[in-house]
Formats: structure tokens, C-alpha cells, sequence
């Protein structure tokens, strides 16, 4: 059987999700082995794993723009070439802080413009009736990226050291690249005959898909919508408690609850697991909802996004609360799926509100998220050392109890703001 081209696209940007994923976890890993051997503390750590959200964050529009103007297709192989090639130079030494920020800062700014350009590739090839599960799809190789790179790569720093891990990185950048440029095509035509009026590309077009590429695109109505701060403030809040827990966890595990990342074996990389399922399931179930007419797309999208962020936040408001192992695998867990279950919500949304502008809107929104992984991998790392300074260790459940308050009180607003704003409904022509 010859497998449809929109499916191909989808499995390829599934596996550019998972590989960016895995350098983020990997940086996260490597880089806290190699600063706890020469004593950095923990605000200093904070800093640096923090750099790279700075980056990311001033390529999101940018990325969205170059995307709606040039085609996602050739801005993804030129983000994933760049941040390939930094993490094969960069050599990984904690006392050259100056060379990490730097190299981190344009790691951040090349993987800025992949999910703008991600969701610009999926607008203009997946028609309506699959955009929940191809999107659901797509991010969820963010968690199974996640989920390797927590099963995998404490071993390869093990044995090999924490220079390993950016090699090993910049050869599965490479890989992907090649890929992507064998593969990946543009649409010959707009998705008309499947699905919607979208981002045409072709050099081919006629004079309609001529004036739709060459629109303006509507900045003021875009930063002035409801719906679109709607999808803005949750992204902010799925980010803040997704970053925090990617780049903290190993040093909840570690220092928080004594255990070594290498002696938890398989255990660690179940809530990136569980995320990569839920975020399947709630991609399966939307698409169910509308495709059977049994919710509108409003009602669907803030059903699932009500569940997740308000299940995700009692499970991070306990996680301190449970002292081993297991109960704090099964609170990541059960936070982690859940917001992954939203996902389904706030995150699709961005193709029902502005099909054709997709990749902009997706860009503002992941500034915000991004700003998250800023402020909240800093913040963390702040109140870790004034909680040491207080505590004399981080052994102590009080230790954390402010760290993951915050994301779970962040869940419970944003939850809020979603069923008071959003729409599933198209707002830009």
C-alpha cells in the first residue's frame, strides 16, 4: 500500500518532535552531571539550563513569519541543520559559561522556528477531520523524546561521559535532516479537496493562492482576540509545568528524594510515557467528539482541556507529599498525562481559530510558553538555593512544596480562562 503523503509528513514531524525532545532532556542530563562535578550550585545551574528558552522565545514569530512567507518545510530543515551542527562543536565544560550561554542561546533560537513551521506543514496538508490526532500525534514525539532521552542517555553519560550525549544529539539531528529532505514535499495544491483553504506554497499557484500567500497578515486582531490569549495563557501555564518538571525532575529524583537516576532503571521515563499516550488518546477522543457530532469543537476542545489542567493540578500540588520512588513516578505521572490530555484543548486550537494564519498564532502562543521555561527554570533554581540556604539540603518535602505549587495553581486559572474565552470556531478570514 502506498502510504498517503499527509500520513508520511505526520510520522516525519513525529519524529522531529521526539529528536528536539531528546536534546532538551539530554542537555538537561549532561549538563547537571558535568556542573555538580565542580560544585555549581543550584540558582547558577538554573541560569544556564534557562539560556536556551531566552533563544527560543525571540525566534517563535520570527519563525511563524518565515514559515507563512517562505514554506515550513525548507525553515525546518534549515532549524534542525543549525541546532544539529552547534550541539556537534560544542564542547561541555560547566567553567566556560560564556561559550553555554551562547551556544545554548542559538540552540534556542534554531528550535524556535520548528513548531511554528511544524504547524504551517500540518495546516496546509491535514483536512479537518484529523487535525486533533495528526497534531496529537506530532507533539506527543515531544514526550517519547522525553521518555528516551530518560531511559537512554544516563547510561551514555555513565559510560561515556556528558560530551557523549551532544554527539550522539547532533547525529540524530543529522539523521532527521536527511530524511526530511528525501521525503517531505509541498503540497501541489491548497488541502481544499480535503479540508480547508490553508498556506500554499507551490510555485505553481494560481492567482487565488497568490493573493492568500501575499495577504497581510492581521497583528492587531491577532493580539487583540479572546480566543487567541485564550490559547496563549494556557500554553503559558502547559509549559511553565512541563519545563519545570523536564529540567528538575533528575534533581527532585537526586537530591530531593536520594535516588539515582541510573539505579530507577525504566521507572523515570514513565511520565513522558504517560504524556505520549494521553496526548494520543486525547487526540483520538477529540476528533471522535466532533467527527460523530456528539460535542461542538468548543465543547470538545474545553472538555479536554478543563479534565487535564485540572487533573494535572492536583497531582502536582501532592507530588512532595509522596517520599519514594513510586509515588513520585505516578504523580509525575498523572500530571504530566494529563496536561498532555489538554493538549487535545488549547493546543489544536490554533487551527481552528486561524487555519490559514496557523503558524503565526502558533508562534505568539509558544512566546508565551516559552517565557515560561524562562521564568519558571529560573524561579526554580532561585527558590531551590534560598530553600537549601533555609533547610541545609533539599532532602525535605518543604523544600519543593513552593515549586510545584505554583504550575498547579497555574492550571486552575488558566483552566478558567479557556472555558470563559476560547472558541472552536473560525475567527480569521
Amino acid at each position: 500500500m502506498k502510504l498517503p503523503m499527509r500520513y508520511l509528513i505526520v510520522i516525519l514531524t513525529f519524529i522531529c518532535t521526539s529528536v528536539c525532545y531528546i536534546e532538551r532532556v539530554g542537555f538537561s542530563i549532561g549538563y547537571t552531571v558535568a556542573a555538580d562535578n565542580v560544585g555549581v550550585n543550584q540558582s547558577s545551574k538554573g541560569t544556564i539550563l534557562s539560556t536556551f528558552y531566552y533563544g527560543y522565545a525571540c525566534s517563535q514569530v520570527p519563525g511563524g513569519w518565515a514559515a507563512q512567507r517562505i514554506g515550513g518545510r525548507r525553515v525546518l530543515l534549515l532549524s534542525f541543520l543549525l541546532w544539529s551542527l552547534t550541539c556537534a562543536l560544542l564542547p561541555l565544560d560547566p567553567n566556560r559559561v560564556i561559550l553555554l550561554v551562547v551556544a545554548r542561546l542559538l540552540v534556542g533560537v534554531a528550535q524556535g522556528f520548528i513548531f511554528p513551521s511544524i504547524h504551517t506543514v500540518l495546516a496546509q496538508w491535514v483536512p479537518p477531520h484529523e487535525r486533533s490526532r495528526s497534531v496529537s500525534l506530532t507533539t506527543s514525539g515531544m514526550y517519547l523524546g522525553a521518555a528516551l532521552g530518560m531511559l537512554l542517555l544516563p547510561t551514555l553519560v555513565k559510560f561515556r561521559g556528558p560530551q557523549s550525549v551532544f554527539l550522539a544529539e547532533a547525529a540524530l539531528g543529522a539523521s532527521w535532516s536527511l530524511l526530511w529532505f528525501k521525503y517531505a514535499i509541498d503540497p501541489k495544491s491548497t488541502a481544499s479537496g480535503v479540508g480547508e483553504l490553508v498556506l500554499p506554497i507551490n510555485k505553481k499557484m494560481d492567482s487565488h493562492n497568490k493573493k492568500v500567500l501575499s495577504a497581510k497578515i492581521p497583528w492587531v486582531k491577532i493580539l487583540t482576540s479572546f480566543p487567541v490569549w485564550a490559547i496563549v495563557v494556557n500554553n503559558f501555564t502547559f509549559h511553565y509545568a512541563l519545563y519545570v518538571l523536564m529540567n528538575w525532575l533528575p534533581t527532585y529524583f537526586e537530591l530531593g528524594l536520594k535516588l539515582s537516576l541510573q539505579d530507577m532503571g525504566s521507572s523515570k521515563m514513565l511520565p513522558y510515557l504517560n504524556m505520549f499516550l494521553f496526548s494520543n488518546i486525547g487526540g483520538v477522543v477529540a476528533d471522535y467528539l466532533i467527527t460523530r457530532r456528539i460535542l461542538s469543537v468548543t465543547k470538545t476542545r474545553k472538555f479536554l482541556n478543563t479534565v487535564g489542567f485540572l487533573v494535572a493540578s492536583l497531582a502536582l500540588v501532592v507530588i512532595p507529599s509522596f517520599r519514594t520512588s513510586g509515588g513520585a513516578v505516578l504523580c509525575s505521572s498523572v500530571a504530566l498525562g494529563f496536561l498532555a490530555l489538554g493538549r487535545a484543548g488549547f493546543a489544536v486550537n490554533h487551527m481552528d481559530v486561524a487555519p490559514r494564519y496557523a503558524g503565526i498564532v502558533m508562534g505568539v502562543s509558544n512566546t508565551a510558553g516559552t517565557l515560561a521555561g524562562i521564568v519558571g527554570v529560573d524561579l526554580t533554581g532561585k527558590l531551590l538555593e534560598a530553600a537549601k540556604t533555609a533547610n541545609s539540603d533539599l532532602s525535605s518535602p518543604e523544600s519543593w512544596r513552593t515549586v510545584f505549587f505554583i504550575p498547579g495553581f497555574l492550571c486552575i486559572f488558566s483552566s478558567f480562562v479557556f472555558l470563559l474565552f476560547s472558541t472552536g470556531e473560525r475567527i480569521f478570514d
